[in-house]
């Protein structure tokens, strides 16, 4: 948790209490159910918490901004993001119901009003996104296929409206792969720990 407030040293009471909320509420969840993997759990505001926040180091989501996050798993990045961006709405989607639970549960008690959890796939959804987030769902092309249809054109932020994706190593054949053009930003330059070394934000605009 530390190293969220380090990084992040403008956070309101409330935030810091929001974020301080999410360690018991995880561990409370993932011993019913297996969200986070538990040989790294103990690494969870590093590896899942702050990992997340990355987007908002290329980011900023403006006032009533429409962000959807697909396959969430058990609500990163949506969870932190909703957290540091409260003006903002977050829908968190996964065919998994089990894990819709649990970021339906730790949202709840962690008072976030701002996020919405659905069960379901991305290419079911009728709404319409200012940006699309996610964390190593699937390869990109793959990802684009599904989420591109739901991102509007516009400026809901301080890059225009499209698709913030967290992914590691080299992507360069994988990007090439996909119909849009795509900027990298390694998030070492963020963040100075050694788990980030070869993690990435990529983005592609609407």
């Amino acid at each position: 948790m530390d190293s969220v407030f380090r990084y992040f040293p403008d956070l309101t009471p409330r935030q810091r209490e929001q974020f301080a909320a999410l360690g018991p509420l995880y561990a409370e969840w993932n011993a019913r159910i297996n969200v986070v993997s538990r040989k790294d759990f103990d690494q969870l505001y590093l590896r899942h918490v702050l990992h997340s926040l990355a987007i908002a180091r290329v980011c900023a989501f403006a006032a009533g901004a429409r962000v959807l996050d697909v396959g969430c798993g058990g609500g990163f990045p949506s969870v932190p993001l909703a957290i540091l961006f409260p003006e903002a709405r977050f829908m968190a989607v996964d065919s998994i119901g089990k894990k819709i639970t649990v970021v339906r549960a730790v949202a709840e008690g962690a008072g976030i009003a701002n996020l919405e959890a659905r069960n379901c796939r991305a290419e079911q959804l009728a709404e319409r996104f200012d940006y699309v987030v996610s964390r190593a769902v699937t390869d990109m092309a793959t990802f684009t296929g599904w989420v591109w249809p739901l991102v509007e054109r516009g400026r809901r932020g301080t890059l225009p409206n499209g698709i913030l994706y967290l992914k590691g190593g080299d992507l360069t054949d994988e990007l090439a792969r996909t119909r849009q053009t795509w900027r990298e930003y390694p998030i070492s330059a963020f963040f100075d720990e050694e788990f980030f070394e070869t993690k990435k934000v990529v983005y592609t605009s609407r």
